[in-house]
């Protein structure tokens, strides 16, 4: 079975990582994508990997994973020569995806109204950093700051109030943004299915943000008191807590199910003499001297390492999480019988598959992400751009 989105034509005019990884996931399910570029350094995101402090390695991971499947178009959107090219494809595009500031928009003629007389069936997908109206319209983010930052998460995720903000990853946001956006693609795409005409679709990192904190921002909302956080020593609830193993390692227990959990919990760990401790008897006991408890099982846990307790808790319906890192992804092989990662086309190299799966739909074997400009002749071409024509804007610097 072919993609559910092959020969959708998709223009992905975005930059960075949250709307052009809507795109991916477009084309993950077989749509056909254009990623327009400036000639020369492309996307800035093909940049990442040399920024300080960034994972070093051969390979340009940012760009693999946000520019598979796609086709590159190194285009000069600045020279109006650029601007007729890019209007010419749009009048043959299912989907436009932008996340140029509104001020850069108007100036380049990528705005909306500029763009969808040009096609009634275009869905224009608009990505911001915090909306398109009121006095923060026109001002640029990144999902560390309109996506983590302004909607409470990087102050809620610190240990305690004294504790300095927690640093995001970078795409953190940007990721689940994405599929927000490629939501409302879909949304509009099913529209347009019963009406027969596009339109514009929006959405942005500070409404993401909050909406990823919409348990607490409802919270707020509501006029809520919001109690300090103890430290990790202090919980309030010791078998919803995080352990250090042996070897340095760490566990979390999601045990909420206490009254059928913690008699299970307490035999394996071979820590039976807590059922009959006054202190831990019930769950409201438990509650109370949380800390005598974590203190207890801080013990417990730093005897053996984490492979142990992994293996002697799994099994027993008690809900625990290894506290994971990156160099845990690769031979995890339940990521690999999800298809959470999958190799890329005719390669070993694995990389990330976008989060969800439709039965009985294929999605595309990923190929590798291309070079600056690699399909510029391929794109004109396909235009009816001649080769004189396009030998032309090749001179004048409008492709690269």
């Amino acid at each position: 079975m072919a993609g559910i989105f092959e020969g959708l034509k998709v223009i992905d005019c975005a930059s960075f990582i949250a709307a052009p990884s809507s795109a991916t996931a477009l084309s993950d399910y077989g749509a056909d994508v254009i990623k327009i570029e400036p000639p020369g350094a492309g996307d800035p995101v093909r940049n990442l990997p040399n920024l300080p402090g960034y994972p070093i390695s051969p390979h340009n991971y940012a760009w693999m994973l946000q520019g598979r499947n796609k086709k590159s178009l190194a285009l000069d959107l600045s020279k109006p020569e650029g601007q007729t090219v890019l209007r010419k494809l749009v009048a043959e595009a299912d989907v436009f995806i932008t996340n140029f500031p509104p001020p850069v928009r108007k100036k380049l003629g990528v705005a909306y109204k500029d763009l969808h007389h040009l096609n009634p069936r275009l869905i224009y997908a608009s990505f911001t950093g915090y909306g398109e109206t009121g006095a923060e319209a026109d001002k640029p983010g990144f999902d560390s700051n309109a996506w983590w930052a302004r909607s409470g998460l990087m102050d809620l995720v610190r240990e305690t109030d004294e504790t300095t903000p927690a640093r995001s990853m970078p795409g953190m946001g940007d990721h689940p943004c994405a599929m927000a956006l490629f939501s409302g693609i879909v949304t509009a795409l099913y529209q347009r299915e019963k009406t027969g005409k596009g339109t514009e679709v929006r959405s942005n990192l500070m409404a993401n943000g909050i909406w990823s904190n919409g348990i607490y921002a409802q919270a707020a909302l509501c006029g809520a008191t919001f109690q300090k956080r103890p430290p990790r020593q202090q919980a309030l609830n010791g078998v919803t807590c995080h352990y250090k193993c042996a070897d340095g390692r760490w566990i979390i227990l999601s045990l909420l199910n206490e009254e059928k959990q913690f008699p299970v919990f307490c035999k394996v760990i071979d820590r039976e003499n807590l059922l009959t401790d006054p202190r831990f008897e019930t769950k409201t006991a438990r509650h109370r001297h949380a800390p005598e408890l974590i203190a207890i099982l801080d013990e417990v846990f730093a005897t053996k390492p984490l492979a142990y307790w992994r293996k002697t808790l799994d099994g027993n319906g008690l809900i625990f999480g290894v506290v994971g890192i990156p160099a845990d992804i690769p031979d995890d092989p339940q990521m690999r019988e999800v298809e959470a990662v999958v190799p890329f086309e005719n390669d070993a190299m694995l990389t990330i598959n976008t989060p969800f799966w439709v039965e009985g739909a294929t999605k595309v074997r990923p190929r590798m992400a291309p070079d600056v400009g690699a399909h510029s002749d391929e794109v004109l071409a396909s235009a009816g751009y001649s080769n004189a024509d396009i030998a032309k804007m090749r001179a004048a610097g409008v492709i690269g």
